[in-house]
């Protein structure tokens, strides 16, 4: 593994384009001007600052080395008042453009709000008192983790900003808690007061046995393997400018936030001499994750893992592990803790090119001539840990034009104690005493869509098959059927693989060489619906997930599909409250919303980690070319161009 992180990477205290992520110094800046305005008292809390970013119009009508406007969004909380405040500082006019109250909106969980609370709850005696019950006598190896408490808090915790806590032991220090599930134990903790509200304990169930070990010390590994090896002798193909990349006709820059993690920006191919828009803006804008045991407390575990936390907080760095290979470039991105300090995560972002076998091939069998084009695609990745569960995110682009984004699920599936020969229909069995109760996670991607332009239209595609008659004698007949959407009500779907449905977005305002109207298709992969009654905590809170496909004309102030403070957010906030007004959608600047689901129904194989398991979807080029776009693309070194075909090429 080689690492290119010097080399053209990102300075970390300046900006050079309207969409670079804030440095450190603009961290400290926007801070400082906050604070130095007088409206920020000693204990308040900062739950993020970013880049406010720039309209569309001051994007494109940005050139370089003008002078750039910067600005900070500032999500702060003031745990006295119980009040969640934005703010908008003008880092470059050094003055604080707005500061405004969010009454009801309970600010997401912080890093160091979450460490407080596992010091707080492990300290309580009313804590300690049920860990004795059950044998534990050092809280120091209890692993609290605080989740997020949804609606199941009650009426005299009404204005209380509050989560409840699922505990783990850790037996010996090496060892794996969620081997421990600590059953019926539970404290609600008020963040704000910093104060355990309650604790309840439903009664002891023993510890389960085993140690859930994991690492190679405690697996003998298997022999066999001899090393494979990942060279770029000659160096590179892509270039970084910045936070801008660019790779074989693709143009995109990075972008980086507490919320979202990684964002993609201003998508562009260039098509002979010219740039051509695809996508504007491109991120996971939620991810959820609803759980099917029913029993006590357990029914309360469904977490918004973006919404009540943020993945960019949770990111990994990868600076001391291969979780990418090849010749990598890195990217380090800078964030603020709850004291409004700014920190770096390094290696955060991994930028790395891989073989991905044949792009195209085809042998004239009577010229004994063959053709072959090897494919290779540009991987940009960056991984997360929300407690027990890892989720790696990789955006690929092809030569062939295509994106995908990939998300790999694996780490530890989240357990609880069974008494001895309980079973459940709710879970599977992975180890002895120990459930793993089945589960669903539900990424809402958000593409704001720019094919050609800001004017696109959106059409859902099935297949059907022609009558027989006249027109179809041999009964073999079948033939796409575009339905138009025009609006937001029509403009809710689900997928159905039986048709082979999948969406494409035209811009009807320009044409390729053929007279049709330029698209990209979004085709889907595998998918699932949530499990959850209609009328459930789960599907009031994320109500998105209950279609696949949402479009919805652009709104700067729209960009979170449960809304932007879904935490304990009774429900109904987001794409189901914005498509109320069943806007118009065609030919105008849209966002599509993908909802893509994971259905996990756990095996023991999945412990005590799990394999990867894998979702995503591609946006494919639907006339958005004259002919295929890779035509261009050389042949392998060596051959795979000419000679007979009879040869083998890979996979």
């Amino acid at each position: 593994m080689t690492s290119l992180h010097a080399a053209g990477a990102p300075r970390p205290d300046e900006a050079h384009h309207p969409l670079d992520p804030l440095s450190e110094h603009e961290i400290r800046q926007a801070v400082g001007i906050l604070t130095g305005d007088g409206r920020v008292s000693p204990a308040m809390r900062f739950v993020s600052v970013s880049l406010r970013e720039p309209s569309k119009g001051e994007v494109a009508s940005f050139r370089p080395g003008r002078a750039l406007s910067r600005e900070a969004f500032i999500v702060a909380l003031e745990p006295r008042e119980h009040m969640t405040y934005e703010a908008v500082v003008s880092i470059t006019a050094r003055s604080v453009l707005s500061w405004r109250p969010v009454p009801g909106a309970r600010a997401p969980v912080t890093l160091g709000e979450y460490a407080e609370c596992e010091r707080l709850v492990r300290a309580d005696r009313r804590f300690r008192a049920g860990l004795r019950r059950r044998g534990i006598h050092d809280p120091d190896r209890v692993q609290v983790e605080a989740w997020g408490i949804g609606t199941f808090a009650r009426e005299e915790d009404a204005g209380r900003r509050l989560v409840w806590a699922l505990t783990f032991y850790r037996a010996s220090p090496g060892d794996n808690p969620y081997a421990k599930p600590i059953h019926g134990l539970h404290a609600v903790v008020d963040l704000d007061d910093m104060s355990v509200v309650r604790v309840e304990d439903l009664g002891v169930v023993p510890l389960p046995p085993g140690t859930g070990n994991y690492t190679s010390a405690g697996n003998n590994p298997r022999p066999g393997l001899t090393p494979i090896e990942l060279r770029q002798p000659a160096g590179v193909s892509f270039q970084v400018d910045g936070w801008e990349v660019r790779w074989q006709n693709w143009r995109f820059r990075l972008g980086f936030n507490a919320r979202e993690g990684l964002v993609l920006h201003t998508i562009g191919y260039a098509d002979q001499g010219r740039l051509r828009s695809v996508i504007h803006r491109a991120s996971v804008a939620e991810l959820v994750i609803p759980y099917a045991d029913p029993r006590p407390f357990q029914g309360w575990r469904n977490a918004f893992d973006i919404g009540e936390y943020g993945i960019g907080i949770l990111t990994n760095s990868l600076e001391r592990g291969c979780d990418c290979l090849g010749q990598i470039q890195y990217f380090d991105v800078q964030l603020a803790d709850h004291r409004g300090e700014p920190y770096t995560i390094n290696n955060a972002i991994c930028l790395h090119e891989e073989d991905d076998g044949i792009l195209w091939k085809h042998v004239d069998a009577g010229l004994g001539h063959t053709e072959v084009r090897r494919s290779r695609r540009l991987v940009v990745s960056f991984i997360i840990t929300a407690g027990n569960y890892e989720y790696a995110f990789y955006w690929y682009f092809y030569q062939d034009a295509t994106i995908e984004l990939e998300i790999k699920l694996t780490g530890i599936v989240l357990t609880a104690a069974l008494a001895p020969g309980e079973t459940s229909d709710y879970g599977t069995v992975v180890a002895p005493q120990t459930l793993a109760a089945h589960h669903q996670h539900f990424f809402s991607v958000r593409l704001d869509m720019a094919v050609d332009g800001d004017r696109n239209t959106v059409f859902e595609v099935d297949t059907e098959p022609v009558p027989r008659g006249p027109d179809n004698p041999y009964g073999n007949a079948f033939r796409p059927r575009r339905t138009l959407l025009r609006s937001e009500s029509q403009a809710q779907r689900l997928v159905d693989p039986l048709i082979g449905r999948h969406w494409l977005v035209v811009n009807p305002n320009v044409a390729n060489a053929l007279g049709q109207p330029v698209g990209y298709k979004l085709v889907p992969g595998g998918n699932v619906v949530p499990f959850a009654h209609e009328d459930s905590s789960f599907i009031r809170r994320a109500g998105f997930t209950t279609r696949h496909l949402w479009v919805t004309p652009f709104a700067p102030d729209e960009r979170f599909p449960a809304g932007e403070y879904p935490n304990q957010h009774p429900g109904g906030a987001g794409l189901p409250e914005w498509t109320k007004a069943d806007r118009p959608i065609e030919d105008t600047d849209i966002v599509l919303w993908y909802t893509l689901g994971s259905h996990h129904l756990p095996r023991p194989e999945d412990w005590p980690v799990m394999p990867v398991e894998r979702a995503g979807f591609a946006l494919r080029p639907f006339g958005f070319f004259d002919a295929n776009p890779s035509l261009d693309v050389a042949p392998p070194d060596g051959g795979g161009t000419g000679g007979t075909g009879t040869g083998r090429d890979g996979r």
